[in-house]
């Protein structure tokens, strides 16, 4: 794409400006990427590296990422800064969404032309209560705990050395392990979605202590994480994900997950307000968590009735989502254009507070010019005013 950086991102620093300021003058939109999206042969990716190449030396995880940022910074329209950083490269440890269900001791597995995942390490009923036996894990131990932070402490000796990379330093570096995918998701992986569902029907009593046990672990690692980084145990607001939610009714979410859920927050926030990711089908618990958790921003996936769904959380409470990536993947640029255009006019700009990005996490394959027509519709439909 040609793109008059300058100019790109004098227009995306009013729109944030103003959307800050509470007088939006259009929707934004963001694009959710991470290598993932650059990885399987992708220009972007031109030594064809692997994610077990990825994930296992760090040198190649920080160059890998680099070359996808620059290349996001030079193809993908959104409302974020294009061309070279103008402070720098900023990198992090990154597992993709491995790491907790590692870090308890499940195998990360690699499979040709997929991201890592990891296999479940309670599957088999004998063996479902190992973990209690076991203890909570050291946050720096184990493999995978232990090379996260060997990751973190090589990309800071290349800071202190002053690397460059397409000629700009690296300016931040972060390890994982300092957020959460949620208890009830980190259960599934532990368990087995389908055994762990079953558990809270026909083992509550073991359910209940599986959830129990990954919080308190998860809220263990995350102090132990910010101490050592000399971070604040406590910010205003906090958030967190757990997509698995989706598989449960509203009066479920709130006797079997919610408990877990509060633990999280009052560990980590100081009132809010709070921020939830949640993929899937999972609107009908929002106002819940508005009203009892402070939620006050939601990051949604898909499917989504915007209509109802700014109905039902009122004007003031921010909610990100979009296309399905289903759409943005198969669709052509005059169908993306509709659904845009579609959502934007479903009621939820009312109260400034909607921000537009695809529904949810971009996958290989997106064509560019599917992009371009959402971040064309975006500027067409999103004004306000209009």
């Amino acid at each position: 794409m040609n793109t008059d950086f300058s100019a790109h991102n004098a227009e995306v620093k009013k729109v944030w400006e103003s959307y800050h300021a509470g007088t939006p003058i259009r929707v934004p939109m963001i694009l959710g990427t991470n290598p993932r999206f650059t990885m399987f042969d992708h220009p972007a990716n031109p030594r064809r590296i692997t994610f077990e190449q990825y994930l296992l030396d760090p040198e190649i995880m920080l160059t890998r990422q680099i070359e996808h940022q620059w290349w996001v910074r030079h193809h993908l329209p959104q409302d974020a800064e294009m061309g070279p950083p103008s402070d720098g490269w900023h990198v992090g440890v990154d597992f993709q969404n491995t790491y907790e269900a590692a870090w308890f001791g499940c195998r990360v597995a690699f499979r040709e032309n997929q991201v890592p995942d990891t296999e479940p390490l309670l599957q088999n009923d004998d063996r479902k209560r190992m973990l209690f036996d076991q203890g909570i894990p050291d946050p720096f131990g184990g493999e995978w705990m232990r090379r996260n932070w060997d990751h973190y402490e090589y990309f800071q000796r290349r800071i202190e050395e002053g690397a460059a990379y397409f000629g700009y330093p690296i300016v931040g570096a972060s390890p994982t392990a300092l957020g959460t995918d949620g208890p009830m998701t980190v259960a599934c992986n532990l368990r087995g979605a389908t055994e762990f569902c079953s558990d809270l029907i026909g083992d509550p009593d073991y359910a209940q202590s599986l959830l129990s046990f990954i919080t308190e672990a998860t809220i263990a690692r995350i102090k132990s994480y910010r101490q050592r980084l000399e971070q604040p145990m406590t910010t205003v607001g906090w958030g967190f994900a757990d997509d698995a939610i989706e598989f449960l009714s509203e009066q479920q979410y709130k006797e079997w997950i919610y408990p877990h859920h509060k633990r999280l927050i009052e560990a980590f926030s100081e009132g809010g307000p709070n921020s939830i990711h949640l993929c899937g089908d999972a609107t009908r618990h929002f106002r819940f968590l508005r009203d009892h958790l402070n939620i006050q921003s939601f990051d949604t996936g898909f499917p989504v009735n915007f209509t109802w769904l700014r109905e039902q959380l009122g004007p003031e409470i921010t909610v990100a989502g979009g296309p399905s990536i289903a759409l943005l993947l198969n669709a052509d640029p005059d169908e993306v254009r509709d659904e845009v255009r579609r959502i934007l006019s479903s009621g939820i700009r009312a109260g400034g507070r909607f921000i537009l990005r695809e529904g949810n996490n971009l996958p290989p394959g997106v064509p560019l010019a599917n992009l371009e027509a959402m971040y064309a519709a975006c500027k067409e439909f999103g004004c306000y005013g209009d």
